[in-house]
């Protein structure tokens, strides 16, 4: 297939369940997930045995990494080192009926030494409802590794672990290394390296099946930052972001997060590399600028936009968070 002829791909997503997860959702986005305690949309994800399948179009039903292999020029003129490493985000959202555990992950470098060649994992948030009073956990407070050990080993966890409030709208980019936990009550939007190497620091002393879960506390005592920076300077709030004007809320080296209000008619400008795009409020449409070629959107819609095709423009009444890669 020629590149002139792709269309966006929307995406069918993999639902997980989770000790913490709940039924959100189902009653905020309108998704058909399974029975009992669901906690992540895996939305646009190639992950093994948590892929989500193209709805829709020329590849329905068709596997994000067979898309992946089978179709590059969709994604663009990558290094051919990345595209044989396999697609390189996941995209959820995530319900946290409960908290997560206090958890760290490793950098590449680390987990490729460590889990068997896997990648590590860099990950931000896009906080999308949240109670009045939420706080998420962010940092610590031990000033060395041997303080950081100590502190644990003395189950100190109120002196050790670092919260800070954040409301709706709220941005948090977190580096491996940065100790973080989810609360209860939080919804949020997940870009994140495509990677499921995750270091369980603490727990609650939750039973799972009648056994606590499984710590990693050698891992993450090898891989935390220490001392921690400032976990205020983590969060970037974004509800102030223009209407119909995207915005750049994150680069780093792997990927580059837009915001874009949706009020009237916006427009994302065409990039040399695959966006994904997800409605987190509202609905609206998109049309493809060259073709006319229109969608309606809703929220909870997750799509792929071609690489070097086309100006996608939105109009309606919504809320557009966008990822693209840094590997060009």
């Amino acid at each position: 297939m020629s590149k002139m002829n792709y269309e966006p791909v929307f995406m069918k997503p993999y639902f997980q369940h989770n000790i913490w997860g709940g039924r959100k959702l189902e009653t905020e986005f309108g998704f058909d997930i399974p029975d009992g305690d669901v906690g992540e949309c895996w939305a646009v994800s190639a992950y093994p045995g948590c892929e989500s399948v193209v709805s829709g179009g020329d590849f329905d039903g068709l596997k994000l990494s067979d898309m992946w292999a089978q179709q590059p020029e969709f994604f663009g003129d990558l290094p051919e080192a990345y595209r044989a490493a396999g697609y390189p985000f996941i995209t959820k959202i995530i319900d946290a009926k409960n908290d997560l555990s206090i958890q760290v992950h490793p950098d590449d470098e680390y987990a490729g030494i460590h889990e068997n060649g896997a990648r590590g994992k860099t990950e931000c948030w896009y906080i999308l409802d949240c109670p009045d009073d939420a706080e998420l956990v962010l940092g610590h407070n031990a000033k060395t590794r041997e303080e950081f050990t100590q502190m644990i080993e003395e189950k100190r966890w109120n002196d050790l672990l670092r919260r800070v409030r954040v409301r709706k709208g709220d941005f948090i980019q977190l580096e491996p290394g940065t100790i973080h936990a989810i609360t209860a009550g939080v919804m949020l939007l997940e870009t994140q390296q495509s990677s499921d190497v995750t270091y369980r620091l603490y727990d609650y002393d939750r039973l799972q099946n009648g056994k606590p879960r499984e710590l990693h506390i050698r891992q993450s005592i090898d891989v935390a930052t220490i001392p921690a920076g400032d976990p205020e300077k983590l969060v970037k709030h974004t509800e102030n972001a223009k209407p119909d004007e995207d915005a750049e809320i994150e680069k780093c080296k792997f990927y580059e997060i837009l915001k874009l209000p949706v009020q009237c008619a916006a427009k994302l400008d065409e990039a040399d590399v695959f966006t994904i795009v997800t409605v987190t409020e509202g609905r609206g449409n998109l049309v493809m600028e060259r073709s006319g070629s229109k969608y309606a959107l809703r929220k909870g819609d997750s799509l792929i936009l071609p690489a070097g095709w086309d100006n996608a423009c939105f109009d309606g009444n919504m809320n557009i968070i966008a990822a693209r890669s840094m590997r060009r």
